[in-house]
């Protein structure tokens, strides 16, 4: 089975479900869609990247293009250097998933996430190349560049630019005199994502800074913060940021060792940013599964919210086009888009690091007065089976709790786009009640399509 489009690029099983054919696949059908000489590649520390990035180049080379390996590198490095080089991106990464799973991120030339209808070509001519055709009319054989056309691999020229940049976001010295602790997954992060701290004048201990293959996400980083909670409690630091396994999120944890997650970091950097004129037209972008409490507290300082469906890619798509300047998902990506074309967990933790360094106050006050979180349950059913819509098979139950709610709280039930599970979010203003109403539609759906994840 070929794998479609998610919310984030393909991904799957490595050499199961993302097979070397279909990153090669893949890799010619960027560079035939986008039309470009170049692809600049980085992909993660799973043990299966260097054998998809193989593949992906000779999918690349075989269109005719180039490829620079710019070798393990956080996802936003990819982005930007994409931009540098007006080249195609393309990150070899699974993100917070486990080991085992790997995924193809593709990047437009300038280092932009792919618009609808340019992801639904290239996922078509994928397809196509893997049934040995591109005319499904006439099956015409796919033709292949040949001797002197044939792309080659090139000298990389680094990523140096991306720390620069994240590092210029901010005054000299912006962060002098703070003690940080840096959880950076055993991933992409692992090398570059602590540097750009260390340049502005932290002093800095680094964890899950030992990638081994094997160990992305395992026991650290965004999605296990217990190891970085402890660690900065036991050195005293001022604040602890953990990135996921490709870096372009970030979930942070104040100085008393308590979670600080997306929406409050999106808050912190919203209401900063409204005060001192950078946050244009007074807007943020967020998605569906932000917390009514975020709502309620911009609108308490006259900043308007902006909701659009899951994934950053969505939430770039609504800054361009109505030229706003930050967004972001509970879950940590975050983009500053006057920065960056894609979620950096490096340059968020630069940025809010930078509110609380010139505020003075500490991590743990501003994020508690930031907003009050309305009580959110969110739990996964794992899928025990594909299902066109498995959503809809609760939709009666879920018509009746939002009833009951009326204007105390919400539901919202997703497919995951990345995993086969079936997320189920509900939010009320009793903790109780939404416990009660989440495991309820959990059993419904399990018994249904599947099992608890």
């Amino acid at each position: 089975m070929s794998l479609r489009f998610g919310t984030d690029g393909i991904r799957g099983v490595a050499n199961e479900e993302l097979t070397p054919q279909i990153a090669m696949a893949l890799g010619r059908a960027a560079v035939e869609v986008l039309s470009a000489d170049l692809v600049v590649i980085g992909s993660d520390t799973r043990r299966s990247g260097p054998m998809l990035e193989a593949a992906l180049t000779a999918g690349v080379c075989a269109a005719g293009a180039n490829v620079e390996s710019l070798g393990v590198v956080p996802t936003p490095a990819v982005a930007w250097a994409g931009a540098d080089r007006n080249a195609i991106g393309a990150m070899i990464s699974a993100s917070h998933n486990p080991f085992a799973d790997n995924g193809i991120k593709l990047f437009a030339p300038g280092g932009l996430k792919l618009r609808d209808d340019l992801q639904a070509e290239i996922e078509d001519r994928y397809l196509a190349h893997l049934a040995g055709v591109v005319d499904a009319d006439t099956a015409a054989p796919t033709p292949v560049p040949v001797a002197g056309a044939v792309g080659a691999v090139q000298q990389s020229a680094g990523v140096d630019g991306w720390v620069e940049l994240v590092t210029a976001s901010v005054g000299p010295n912006a962060l002098s005199g703070m003690r940080l602790v840096i959880d950076c997954a055993n991933g992409a992060a692992a090398e570059l994502g602590p540097e750009p701290f260390r340049r502005l004048g932290a002093e800095v201990t680094v964890i899950g800074d030992k990638p081994d293959g094997v160990n992305i996400n395992l026991g650290f980083g965004s999605t296990d913060t217990a190891a970085l909670q402890a660690a900065v409690t036991q050195v005293g630091a001022s604040a602890g940021l953990a990135f996921d396994g490709d870096a372009d999120r970030l979930i942070a944890v104040d100085e008393q060792g308590q979670v600080v997650d997306g929406d409050r970091v999106l808050g912190i950097l919203a209401a900063d940013w409204s005060a001192n004129g950078r946050l244009r037209n007074d807007t943020v972008v967020v998605t569906v599964m932000t917390n009514l409490g975020f709502h309620r507290a911009m609108a308490e300082r006259s900043i308007d919210v902006q909701s659009t469906a899951v994934g950053d890619r969505h939430i770039l798509a609504a800054l361009d086009d109505r030229n706003l300047s930050l967004g972001g998902e509970q879950s940590g990506h975050v983009i500053c888009r006057d920065l960056a074309t894609t979620g950096d967990g490096v340059l968020t933790g630069v940025q809010l690091l930078d509110v609380v360094a010139r505020t003075a106050t500490p991590f743990s006050t501003m994020a508690g007065d930031i907003m009050t979180r309305v009580p959110q349950v969110l739990r996964n059913v794992r899928l025990a089976e594909r299902h066109p819509d498995p959503a809809a098979v609760i939709a009666d139950d879920v018509a009746e709790v939002e009833a009951a709610f009326g204007s105390d709280g919400r539901v919202l039930v997703r497919p995951s786009g990345t995993e086969p599970l079936l997320r189920i979010m509900v939010e009320h203003i009793d903790a109780a009640t939404a416990e009660s109403a989440c495991s309820r539609l959990v059993d419904t759906a399990t018994e249904a399509l599947g099992e608890k994840a």
